[in-house]
C-alpha cells in the first residue's frame, strides 16, 4: 500500500512539473516577439537613463516569473514607464510566448 501511494504521488508530481513548464508559450513565436526587449535587456552592463538603474538580464529567468512581471507591468502594479508601455501592447499569448522563449535561453 505504501509503495503504491508513493508511486502515485511521484507520478502526479512529475506530471504536474512537466505540464506547467513552458506549456502555454510558443518559443519560436516568442523569439520573434522579443526584438524590442533585446535593445535594453540584451546589452551587458547597460544602465537605463530614466529612471537611472542597471537593466537586468532576463535570459534564463523562470517562465512563471517572466509572465507575472510582464502582467504586472501591463496593469501598472510594477512601475516603470517604458515597461508599462511595452506591457500594454502585449496580449496574454504574447506574454506567454515571450516568457517561454526567454526562459529557454542560457542566462
Amino acid at each position: 500500500m505504501t509503495r503504491s501511494l508513493l508511486l502515485a504521488s511521484l507520478l502526479a508530481a512529475t506530471a504536474l512539473a512537466t505540464s506547467s513548464a513552458h506549456a502555454a508559450g510558443d518559443k519560436e513565436a516568442g523569439r520573434l516577439k522579443t526584438y524590442t526587449c533585446h535593445g535594453c535587456h540584451g546589452v551587458p552592463g547597460y544602465k537605463n537613463a530614466y529612471p537611472n538603474y542597471h537593466v537586468p538580464r532576463i535570459a534564463g529567468q523562470h517562465y512563471e516569473y517572466l509572465v507575472a512581471a510582464l502582467k504586472a507591468y501591463q496593469t501598472g502594479d510594477r512601475d516603470h514607464p517604458t515597461m508599462r508601455a511595452q506591457g500594454e501592447s502585449l496580449s496574454a499569448q504574447d506574454i506567454e510566448d515571450i516568457a517561454a522563449y526567454l526562459a529557454g535561453l542560457a542566462p
